[in-house]
């Protein structure tokens, strides 16, 4: 891949980390709170309940309904296929995609693997531009420039996470908002947390979320929804897609007390802490929604290899929920699926089409 960088983009990338060095050190950050780590602890049993207590179950052996992503997904990626193929015929054009990937983790490369397998499926180009683990933030920083300034590109996705020297945050903030497929541009968060203004792009895990929640019929307007982990990528970014729904929204995190008190006032609870099973059945009132957004990979019980788990407990949750989504299966796939979605809204806006 071409990376050209200028003098011009080296001394702006030197100015932007001056003011973000000036901003850390502010006397005004006291009022911002202290900067602590957001680790939530593992329960110290982690597997389903054998014996789970009948007060929590649905009377007759009842089960949640199954919130299924796959048909949403293939759906979604329909009709993103069709309109990349009306768009070739009509203009000779097509949607490209970067992906930007630092190192050689395992886990990044099979999650880049699935996206570029889903782009190649509906007609989105794709371009990939590796570095090395040890790359500095300057190198990283050039990369990401000369793909905001190229005019074929119309999504930017830096594959997370990133070695530890670098930092997410810069390089979410050099990101093109315009071209931020993945939604994390200040900018963006900015514009989905204020009513009224519309961002370029919604983070997908959330868009997925809601897809899933107003494609099965799930009524939010006016409902009480659990956040349980704050992150930037899924917690913070739901909250603020629920509240646009007008929903009521609690965010727990790690520093929370009694966060079994608080989900189990929920109608709606939505999952991302990263430790699997740590959401009981005895969390959730009966009738709840239950989105798990976790991801987790466990010995597989069986002992033949790994399985992956959410972090909800999916034998006790079925129990007592109204809906669940299933792990894998739920919002994985239209998490995907929403990608396509943006990348092709990108190209359609520098293509003059929307």
């Amino acid at each position: 891949m071409r990376v050209c960088a200028t003098a011009g983009v080296v001394a702006w990338h030197r100015t932007l980390r001056k003011a973000l060095h000036s901003f850390s050190t502010s006397p005004s950050c006291a009022f911002l709170g202290p900067n602590l780590p957001d680790v939530w602890v593992p329960r110290e049993n982690t597997s389903p309940h054998t014996h789970f207590p009948e007060s929590f179950q649905w009377a007759n052996g009842h089960n949640a309904a199954i919130l299924e992503g796959r048909p949403i997904a293939k759906d979604i990626k329909f009709k993103v296929a069709n309109e990349i193929s009306r768009m070739k015929s009509a203009i000779g054009k097509f949607p490209r995609l970067a992906v930007v990937l630092v190192g050689d983790r395992r886990d990044s490369h099979t999650f880049i693997n699935i996206k570029l397998k889903a782009c190649d499926q509906v007609g989105i180009e794709t371009v990939v531009a590796q570095l090395p683990e040890k790359c500095t933030e300057n190198e990283l920083l050039d990369v990401v420039s000369s793909l905001n300034d190229d005019p074929d590109v119309h999504g930017i996705l830096v594959q997370l996470p990133l070695p530890q020297h670098l930092d997410e945050e810069k390089i979410f903030n050099v990101v093109s908002p315009e071209k931020d497929v993945d939604g994390f541009h200040p900018l963006n968060v900015g514009n989905l947390a204020i009513r009224g203004r519309k961002p370029f792009f919604i983070p997908c895990a959330s868009k997925g979320c809601i897809e899933l929640l107003l494609r099965h019929g799930m009524e939010i307007k006016g409902k009480r929804a659990v956040i349980i982990g704050r992150s930037k990528i899924v917690g913070l970014p739901t909250s603020l897609l629920l509240q646009r729904h007008h929903a009521t929204v609690s965010m727990l995190h790690a520093y929370t007390e009694n966060p079994e008190e608080i989900t189990s006032e929920a109608d709606i609870v939505v999952a991302d802490v990263g430790i699997p099973n740590i959401v009981r059945g005895n969390w959730l009132k009966q009738g709840a929604v239950v989105i798990d957004m976790g991801t987790n990979q466990v010995k597989d019980p069986s002992g033949q290899g790994y399985c992956v788990r959410g972090d909800v407990c999916y034998e006790e949750a079925v129990k007592v929920a109204s809906a669940i989504t299933p792990v894998p299966g739920g919002v994985g796939p239209v998490t995907i699926s929403m990608l396509l979605s943006n990348t092709l809204d990108s190209a359609k806006r520098a293509f003059g089409m929307v």
